[in-house]
């Protein structure tokens, strides 16, 4: 009893990112330091592996999976949907999106009473309408929240279609079997934002002819009006209303030139898919990935080894490589907290969706498992955890 007493006070002063029960199940996931995982679960149209790292201070990364009904009634649609919010400058706007776009995509698919390209172009709009609306009511307390966005990428399976939306630089990469080789090649499902890239630069520069200064190459970066990579996202209000771009929002934020239109957009772009038995599974990652592991090498790694635990063992590559990159050792890597681990990479989040042929084939009004899990637990900076706030069963090991 003594020796569970003991462990049960040094717990109280672990370093928030280490408070974590660990139970005989991972139903809800496991964490180990800044890794947070769930090597396999069973979604309606295959199975699932997802895993995130922190790397941030705050964890600005969001995800989820959700799935059964796709809409507000439990006839259906059923499917599944796959949700990636790489937040910048803040959790707050990617926290914002992990509770409510989904929400919203379950009330226009009710009203349409089935899924669509329009029902997640106006789940996105209104997340955006709501997010805006609480920035224009917080801005004299918190003005910084307008400066505050997110990139968002998601996937809806339904009735043997895909569809993929994104807004940003997190990826969607499809893992195709090629029956006359066996190799599985990797197809890059969802458009990017980010204006690295030429296409994005020149699609700015067509936005806004009268503005040369649109993107600006700085610390040889390319970034929007030398403040953001991405073109497209859900909030960075200060970005999109000129009356935000004014005090109290800090200085470094403000524009100089004040500006007629807005400047970032938030209309997603939209594949749609008809799945094949072919179509073996799909990557769903933030930008932490890719800035480590290309398409194919993410396939490879997927195709490679079992798939229970193909999440963790792609974060895990990418750490490798980040480590590689900075002539350090991986064990070295990993012993660098939050905070300091933004110097060596990004918040990574990583969703593989298998599918599973005979069930993405079944119509969407046939009912499956019901499934609600978001990635990497609720984030609380330690200062604002009590001692021994966090509830303990003395029993756990």
């Amino acid at each position: 009893m003594l020796s569970r007493l003991m462990s049960f006070l040094r717990a109280c002063w672990l370093p928030s990112s280490d408070r974590y029960v660990h139970t005989g199940s991972d139903a809800a996931g496991r964490q180990e330091g800044l890794l947070w995982y769930k090597d396999a679960g069973q979604h309606m149209n295959g199975e699932f592996s997802m895993a995130v790292v922190q790397a941030n201070n705050l964890l600005e990364d969001q995800s989820q999976i959700e799935s059964g009904s796709l809409s507000l009634l439990d006839s259906g649609p059923y499917g599944t949907f796959v949700g990636i919010y790489d937040g910048h400058g803040g959790p707050e706007t990617s926290r914002y999106i992990n509770d409510h776009l989904f929400q919203h995509l379950k009330r226009f698919t009710s009203e349409q009473q089935s899924m669509s390209s329009d029902v997640i172009r106006k789940a996105y709009q209104a997340t955006e309408d709501g997010f805006m609306a609480l920035v224009t009511k917080q801005w004299q307390m918190k003005p910084q929240l307008a400066a505050v966005g997110s990139c968002c990428l998601v996937g809806v399976v339904c009735g043997g279609t895909l569809y993929v939306a994104n807004l940003g630089d997190s990826r969607a990469v499809l893992g195709k079997l090629v029956k006359a080789t066996g190799e599985v090649l990797a197809s890059q499902l969802s458009a990017e934002h980010n204006v690295a890239l030429e296409s994005v630069r020149q699609e700015m520069y067509s936005l806004h002819p009268d503005d040369s200064q649109i993107v600006v190459l700085k610390h040889n970066v390319w970034r929007v009006k030398g403040l953001i990579q991405v073109s497209r996202s859900i909030g960075d209000v200060y970005l999109k209303k000129a009356e935000f771009n004014r005090e109290p929002l800090y200085a470094k934020f403000r524009l100089r030139e004040p500006f007629k239109k807005p400047i970032l957009s938030s209309e997603p772009s939209i594949t749609v898919h008809e799945l094949q038995p072919h179509d073996q599974f799909v990557i769903f990652a933030s930008d932490g990935l890719w800035e480590h592991l290309s398409n194919q090498e993410a396939v490879d790694i997927v195709q490679n080894h079992p798939r229970s635990g193909s999440a963790r063992r792609l974060v895990k590559a990418a750490l490798q490589e980040a480590a590689k990159k900075r002539e350090m050792r991986y064990s070295d890597l990993k012993k660098i907290d939050r905070g300091v681990r933004r110097h060596f990479h990004d918040d990574i989040t990583v969703i593989v969706l298998f599918l599973d042929s005979n069930l993405v084939s079944r119509a969407s009004s046939v009912r499956g498992p019901t499934l609600s899990l978001r990635g990497g637990g609720v984030n609380i900076p330690a200062k604002t955890i009590p001692p021994c706030a966090i509830p303990m069963d003395l029993n756990s090991t």
